[in-house]
């Protein structure tokens, strides 16, 4: 899983189509999109970057904002894993080193069918950083997507989660 794409209770399947399509236009041959067990979860497997898909996805949007219906949010994952303390902070001391040693960082944490403790998540990864931490406005964002037995890893930035909502309602101001 390289994709996480939220939408709208019970309209997995359309957002499946929808994706799948988006993907193909913008150069994925073979997208692999699954609706999980979690209702409005989709996650998607392509061989693009999935930085540059966001990216790509929100210029659609600027260019022709009803092409997109169904999907709510496009969260790019840069590392999928097993849900375990012990994993999380491995893997994440592995990525650590794309943030540089003056930017600041914040841990976003997003569980959806796990009782793992978000509190211990964010201790054991903030014990492994000397950056300075900003929960307001950070240079990089560590973002931990627990999909139950399944955890999403990406180091990010703020601009690299795609709301669809909130591109629709900055065009119209």
């Amino acid at each position: 899983m390289n994709l996480i794409v939220t939408c709208a209770r019970h309209l997995e399947p359309e957002t499946e189509e929808e994706v799948k399509t988006i993907l193909e236009e913008i150069g994925e041959v073979n997208p692999t999109v699954r609706i999980t067990e979690m209702s409005g979860i989709l996650t998607v497997d392509t061989a693009l970057n999935p930085i540059d898909v966001v990216s790509k996805i929100r210029e659609k949007i600027l260019d022709e904002p009803w092409s997109i219906r169904y999907c709510l949010r496009i969260i790019p994952i840069q590392k999928s894993i097993g849900t375990d303390y012990a994993n999380i902070e491995n893997e994440i001391v592995n990525m650590v080193g794309t943030i540089a040693d003056d930017e600041s960082y914040r841990i976003t944490i997003e569980k959806r069918n796990s009782d793992i403790s978000s509190k211990e998540i964010i201790s054991r990864i903030a014990n492994c950083l000397k950056n300075r931490v900003s929960l307001d406005n950070p240079d990089k964002i560590i973002l931990v997507e627990i999909l139950g037995r399944t955890t999403g890893l990406a180091i990010i930035q703020t601009s690299d989660i795609l709301s669809i909502e909130k591109t629709k309602r900055a065009m119209s101001e």
